[in-house]
């Protein structure tokens, strides 16, 4: 069994797209400090390697980012599996309610998944998403509504932002 993966170029950077039994587990940052730490993570929690190739949910994916980033597409409909922790799985579910074109602070998502004082742990946990941007990441802010850390870099969160509309920045 392999993890397929496949790199796309987006607008925004290299992106490298993973897929595991029709699955997409991976969309990350190429250059992403944290690549090292999830790729191991997502490797050993399905206990496969990665493998250079395509699959149907990859270019699915690609076709839904391309919409998604010439402003047609506001929602993705995209099999996932998350290969975190229960408490990271926890926060990136959490991540997929937050709607296109709506920010909320590291502190109000603590608070939704029922543990207002994680705040540091629920940062953590949004840094380690390896879905970015399916997995809308990019939409918590800090609490006084200032942008703050993003694994695709500040430019990419700021360019994300501004795709769904929201410009208070």
């Amino acid at each position: 069994m392999y993890i397929t993966v496949k790199c796309y170029n987006s607008p925004l950077g290299e992106l490298l797209l993973g897929s595991f039994n029709g699955e997409l587990c991976l969309c990350d940052w190429k250059n992403s400090k944290h690549r090292s730490v999830n790729d191991a993570r997502i490797q050993r929690f399905v206990n496969a390697e990665y493998k250079e190739g395509t699959s149907e949910v990859i270019e699915t994916t690609i076709s839904q980012l391309e919409e998604y980033f010439s402003g047609i597409r506001t929602s993705f409909n995209i099999p996932l599996l998350f290969t975190g922790t229960d408490f990271q799985n926890t926060v990136w579910r959490e991540l997929l309610k937050i709607p296109f074109g709506e920010t909320i602070s590291y502190a109000e998502l603590a608070q939704r998944i029922g543990n207002p004082k994680a705040v540091r742990a629920v940062a953590s946990a949004n840094a380690s998403n390896p879905i970015s941007i399916i997995v809308p990441c990019h939409r918590v802010i800090g609490s006084n509504r200032k942008l703050v850390g993003y694994a695709g870099g500040m430019d990419a969160k700021r360019f994300l932002l501004e795709i769904e509309k929201i410009s208070t920045f």
